[in-house]
């Protein structure tokens, strides 16, 4: 009888760590941008000169610098003074790249509201040193679009982006770029859901009387510098709308 002690596993042991040549120099290539202080429109190295410096077949360079383009981070250009230049990736192109990831997953308004409620308010007080007079003249600009019954389904889908817009208007003045990013990717998100579509399309009026009342009182907020508060209210009764919205939604296919 042979003991389990002495059977030993034949399946091939992955080591997590090794990669692909190509991801490696795609990294390497990255560091480049960072150490040579490179900005968008640079140049980056000859293609030969990439070749030499990390030791690979010219293949090999090509695929690592045709996964940075389609990652948004250089472009190419063939001919007379073509090659590959440093790009700034866009705020809508890193959204749908990330937007990826979200593509096959489950994804509700509720998971969405978790992550508005705790950050809006940050973001809200992040904004206030910066927001000026314009930011606070485009905030009053977009309440008007929605601070009446639409004539149409254009006009009352409309009125539901600039809601999401005079969020994005709030986040867009924070000095965090980072949680200004998520804030406004968390918004995207509300505007793209399919779930969410649907709601916007639905026919039943939507009260906004108190959404409205209360997007005032946080322009108020701001401009005395205590925006935290209103802004929590703000989001606790936008989830709470939503998902009522919802809720119609579902009873309509029963």
């Amino acid at each position: 009888m042979t003991s389990d002690l002495s059977i030993k596993e034949t399946r091939p042991v992955t080591d997590p760590a090794r990669r692909k040549r190509t991801d490696q120099i795609a990294d390497e290539i990255k560091k480049t941008i960072i150490n040579d202080n490179l900005v968008p429109g640079d140049r980056l190295p000859q293609e030969k000169d990439l070749t030499t410096r990390f030791a690979a077949g010219k293949g090999t360079v090509r695929e690592a610098l045709k996964s940075l383009e389609v990652q948004g981070l250089i472009r190419t250009r063939t001919g007379p003074g073509g090659g590959a230049f440093i790009e700034s990736m866009s705020e809508t192109r890193a959204m749908s790249l990330l937007s990826n990831y979200l593509f096959t997953r489950q994804l509700s308004i509720s998971d969405i509201y978790s992550l508005r409620k705790a950050l809006e308010p940050v973001v809200a007080v992040s904004a206030i040193e910066n927001m000026d007079e314009a930011g606070f003249d485009q905030l009053q600009q977009l309440i008007s679009v929605y601070d009446r019954d639409p004539a149409n389904d254009q006009e009352r889908w409309d009125q539901l982006m600039a809601e999401l817009d005079f969020h994005g208007v709030v986040a867009s003045y924070s000095d965090n770029v980072l949680l200004a990013f998520i804030c406004h990717f968390l918004q995207r998100l509300l505007k793209d859901l399919a779930v969410c579509k649907k709601i916007y399309k639905r026919q039943e009026p939507i009260e906004r009387s108190e959404g409205i009342a209360l997007q005032t009182r946080l322009i108020d907020a701001m401009r005395r510098r205590d925006a935290q508060q209103v802004m929590r209210e703000h989001m606790h009764h936008a989830e709470k709308t939503m998902v009522a919205l919802r809720a119609t939604l579902d009873t309509a296919f029963l």
